[in-house]
């Protein structure tokens, strides 16, 4: 049913991280940012037809830059990429934990957000969408509605 899809970005970014049959975004070694290989998203989850995540189209884009874009506009910052350390959890094997020179999958990409915590699905309510109205009400103190609170409840 349609009820139970979540419709905001963080929302459905946080149940493909947490889904361990999707295996191109997984938590980082701290349970504190996303580790993103940019390849296999843009097959597993860009691709036509159903992903592993289960549904045909998880998002309305095929293209990388445009999830790129949404990390952005929903305060996700980029780190740059050091030795990754094992993952959180048991979703990845070890050949595909860190960059390795020998790694045969493309770009990796880590994202950082202080409100997107492993096992903190409370805090999500706190990202908003750095729309142009939303940062004019937060420089001026005023709350920001959330639609995160019904994309949750299933």
């Amino acid at each position: 049913p349609a009820a139970s899809r979540p419709c905001t970005f963080p929302a459905k970014l946080w149940l493909l991280v947490n889904n361990p049959r999707v295996r191109s975004v997984r938590w980082d070694a701290r349970g504190e940012g996303l580790l993103i290989d940019q390849a296999l998203f843009e097959r597993e989850l860009l691709g036509a037809g159903p992903g592993a995540a289960g549904e045909a189209e998880v998002f309305k884009t095929k293209n990388f830059g445009s999830i790129i874009r949404q990390l952005n506009l929903y305060g996700f910052h980029k780190l740059t990429m050091g030795p990754a350390g094992p993952a959180l959890g048991h979703r990845l094997g070890p050949t595909a934990a860190g960059d390795s020179p020998d790694n045969p999958h493309g770009p990796r990409h880590h994202f950082w957000n202080p409100h997107f915590r492993y096992n903190r699905p409370d805090l999500l309510v706190r990202i908003k969408r750095l729309t142009k109205a939303n940062r004019e009400k937060l420089d001026a103190g005023l709350k920001v509605p959330s639609r995160l609170l019904d994309d949750l409840q299933h």
